[in-house]
């Protein structure tokens, strides 16, 4: 089977349920923010791995990796492909709350903004979460036009969450000084 089909070189695309539509379309914008975003976290997993103790955040890595493949088929869905895509459930949201509450009974209060950086993992996480805001706005944006299931809006609200907060318990873990944001 080639990895080419050339059926995308006029800038036109197939969504599920076979519905063309140009690749400038809000729900392919949506659903290739969330692909570009699956590549920033398996590149943020693959920093930690070196890092044995690190072994339980890549492993919730890789169960956000597994739900962005559905958040992405959830965007994708066009005329005739709603049966062919079963919705998130609202559990895949509960989960990542449970993550972020765990890590912030962990982390001390802050009264400010905290700036990326310190280790390459924890810039990983800023990244991370800075790609989830632009697929959230996306897919905002593909929601006013075609709809988008609730919970992938909710997910994807708190998937930046969770990255915001794994990069302050990285900095903890590294032994790194968190840089406060100061108005200067």
């Amino acid at each position: 089977m080639r990895i080419y089909t050339k059926q995308g070189d006029g800038g036109m695309t197939s969504l599920i349920g076979g519905e063309r539509v140009f690749k400038t379309d809000e729900r392919v914008e949506a659903y290739g923010t969330v692909d570009e975003l699956s590549a920033f976290t398996a590149q943020l997993a693959d920093l930690l791995r070196p890092d044995q103790t690190a072994a339980c955040y890549i492993e919730q890595l890789h169960h956000i990796l597994a739900q962005m493949m559905s958040v992405e088929a959830l965007l994708a869905i066009g005329e005739g492909g709603a049966d062919q895509v079963p919705p998130m459930a609202p559990q895949q949201v509960d989960w990542l709350e449970q993550q972020i509450d765990a890590m912030q009974a962990q982390l001390r209060p802050i009264t400010s903004f905290t700036l990326p950086g310190g280790h390459p993992a924890i810039s990983a996480c800023h990244v991370c979460r800075t790609v989830c805001r632009r697929a959230e706005r996306a897919t905002l944006r593909a929601d006013f036009k075609w709809g988008v299931d609730e919970q992938v809006k909710r997910w994807l609200n708190r998937l930046s969450d969770y990255f915001y907060q794994l990069g302050r318990l990285l900095t903890d873990h590294y032994h790194v000084e968190e840089i406060c944001w100061k108005p200067e």
